[in-house]
């Protein structure tokens, strides 16, 4: 154990978090996303039982958004005619404010099939059980 990481983050998450340089990107992906086929040149860290805002709240504790571009976090847009609602992206938004002061600033979205293709360059991948739709998150490390 190690004094001010967050349970929820495994040693293998530590370590990715760690790795990653200035402007890797990692994508915390809700429990729809196919993690391992656009993962295949990622590492795919796999947190089951957990859903987005909890990961997303303790990887914020210790990861710094980059600061050099305007939206350094993506959310997957959503599809024209679909009607889905999106409330997991004001909290998403709370947590960042959190951590970051630009707060709902640096939020940026990414129309589904390019946040796919985003998400094939990533650095790493969760996978978690979130149920709510659009709910697949990429931020982008920036220094400390």
């Amino acid at each position: 154990m190690l004094k001010g990481i967050p349970q929820i983050i495994s040693p293998e998450l530590l370590k990715v978090l760690c790795e990653m340089g200035h402007s890797d990107r990692i994508v915390i992906a809700d429990g729809n996303f196919p993690a391992e086929s656009m993962g295949k040149n990622a590492i795919v860290i796999r947190c089951d039982g957990h859903g987005v805002p909890e990961i997303l709240d303790a990887i914020l504790q210790l990861f710094p958004l980059d600061t050099y571009v305007e939206k350094p976090v993506s959310l997957m847009e959503v599809m024209k005619g679909d009607n889905a609602k999106t409330p997991i992206w004001d909290t998403y938004k709370e947590i960042i404010a959190k951590h970051d002061p630009r707060g709902a600033e640096t939020v940026g979205t990414i129309e589904r099939f390019a946040f796919y293709e985003e998400a094939k360059k990533a650095y790493a991948i969760i996978a978690t059980s979130e149920k709510a739709i659009y709910a697949n998150v990429m931020l982008q490390k920036g220094v400390i």
